[in-house]
């Protein structure tokens, strides 16, 4: 029982100290922030003097003619983030309920150990691994799956072009190896929160084993597992050297055709910033500050789908 209002004491001077101390990192963030993107803000001003808003919207990259479009860059950052959710989510989520749900202590241990140490392995390592191991094995599996889908409606314009080793499904693929372990591992300690009493009572009502799952587990991780998506999302799409070595760097391309090669935000970034001039490096904050915005906003997404989640879990209870 909560103790009455005037039976409280006033917070001690620890806990005003604490509250303040919070406070104040949370504003530094804040101001971190706000500083990043007035700078990059001011720094990106030459190139939409010369540009305007045909910058965002222009397919034409340049440097030489010095013209900048930023719309081919923003589709790859998108089209491989798509591409890496697509077949990262599936196996996080199972992977997560068959640690939590299924599998005994014996052989969870050893795969939350390997997950765990497949989310700090740095990401030019997966790069370096899809250019070299894994890029020509993968083209003779596009060039299987495009055989196969040919003439098919729909299906021939995602698989129908020739298929490249480094493509935007090469980086889907490499993208999608690297979030799953964060993603499955932030799910697993949301799934875990499931209390006790409500997996019992699923139990006791006859449910088996995966109805409990739908019934009690899924609806109370569901916040939680949408912020873990989201976050493996931002991860995504600012990933920088791994999209870079395996995305193909073809400039001006925007295609649904996921074998044919591509760019994105961070990989033009990474690859021209050492032998760009004044103006080409402005072209490229902006397309930073243009992908800060983006993080920010999936960010703001998530957080009020999972605030509204909580909202209807309690309205529930």
């Amino acid at each position: 029982m909560a103790e009455p209002l005037h039976l409280r004491g006033t917070p001690s001077r620890s806990d005003q100290a604490f509250r303040g101390l919070a406070i104040g990192a949370a504003a530094v963030v804040l101001l971190v922030l706000a500083l990043i993107a007035i700078e990059m803000s001011g720094r990106m001003g030459p190139v939409l003097d010369r540009m305007g808003f045909d910058y965002f919207t222009s397919r034409r990259w340049s440097p030489g003619e010095r013209l900048f479009g930023a719309l081919p860059f923003l589709w790859g950052t998108l089209y491989t983030a798509i591409i890496a959710l697509v077949l990262a989510v599936p196996v996080s989520l199972l992977v997560a309920l068959f640690v939590t749900q299924l599998a005994s202590p014996a052989v969870r241990k050893p795969i939350v150990y390997v997950l765990d140490l497949l989310a700090v392995v740095p990401s030019v390592v997966y790069g370096l691994w899809g250019v070299l191991v894994l890029a020509q094995p993968l083209q003779k599996v596009f060039l299987a799956i495009h055989n196969a889908v040919d003439g098919i409606p729909g299906l021939q314009s995602i698989f129908g072009a020739s298929p490249q080793g480094r493509s935007f499904m090469t980086a889907g693929i490499i993208l999608a190896i690297m979030i799953t372990p964060i993603i499955t591992s932030l799910a697993r300690e949301v799934i875990e929160t499931t209390p006790q009493n409500e997996k019992e009572a699923a139990y006791a009502l006859g449910a088996t084993r995966w109805e409990m799952i739908r019934a009690s587990v899924l609806p109370h991780a569901k916040g939680g597992l949408v912020g873990a998506v989201m976050l493996g999302l931002g991860r995504a799409m600012g990933e920088t050297i791994a999209a870079a070595l395996v995305i193909g760097s073809s400039i001006g391309q925007i295609t649904i055709n996921a074998f044919a090669p591509g760019n994105s935000m961070p990989a033009v970034i990474a690859n021209e910033w050492g032998e760009a001039d004044q103006l080409h490096k402005s072209a490229m904050i902006a397309l930073a500050l243009l992908l800060f915005a983006i993080t920010v906003i999936v960010n703001l997404v998530s957080s009020a789908i999972v605030q509204r989640s909580l909202r209807r879990s309690r309205g529930t209870a």
